[in-house]
């Protein structure tokens, strides 16, 4: 009879483990976006005059401040094959995840936006998605967490009609993925 339990809670053990390593696999942007269909991916620089990697979100980018988008910058080796770069801000805050912004059909010849480019895109082919509370643009952070920007290059535009819903968007540019950077920011200011 202790054998039967030992073997049951190993079994329950293996299957607890596993569950965790498939989530770690699948973590990122992976339960938004999907995984790229891209072969290799390329490695973007991402930084921003503004923000640190692991550092606090400034209070100006979010609902404490000016709740504007921050400044982003990025490069990498030229990609013959880019044709359009796309930008997803998502954040981990409590037990919630969300995507708070999605630019998108930025040119690739682009290497920056500047602050508040959520409220007045510097190129009219720039097209912003839905943020998972409903707001087209920048949904500034407000909850403590982990707040991710992400910036990819992709192999084309991204080719929705308006009002798409959010998981299409993200989809099409998890399948053009060809580069990608991010800069994380824990928690705000």
């Amino acid at each position: 009879m202790g054998l039967c339990n030992t073997a049951s809670r190993l079994r329950r053990i293996a299957v607890s483990v596993t569950t965790v390593v498939v989530a770690f696999a699948l973590s990122g942007c992976g339960s938004f976006i999907g995984r790229s269909q891209a072969q290799e991916i390329a490695e973007i620089n991402v930084s921003s005059p503004e923000l640190r990697d692991g550092k606090p979100l400034p209070r100006q980018y979010s609902c404490r401040g000016g709740q504007v988008s921050p400044p982003m910058r990025w490069s990498s080796q030229p990609l013959s094959e880019a044709k359009s770069i796309a930008i997803v801000v998502d954040s981990r805050a409590s037990s919630k995840a969300t995507v708070n912004w999605v630019v998108y059909n930025i040119p690739a010849t682009t290497t920056e936006l500047g602050p508040g480019a959520s409220e007045d895109p510097p190129d009219d082919g720039i097209k912003q998605a839905r943020a998972t509370n409903g707001k087209v643009g920048y949904d500034p952070p407000c909850d403590p967490g982990s707040y991710r920007f992400t910036v990819y290059t992709l192999n084309g535009k991204v080719d929705v009609q308006e009002g798409d819903p959010l998981p299409t968007i993200l989809k099409q540019i998890a399948d053009q993925t060809i580069a990608r950077g991010r800069l994380t920011a824990v928690d705000i200011e």
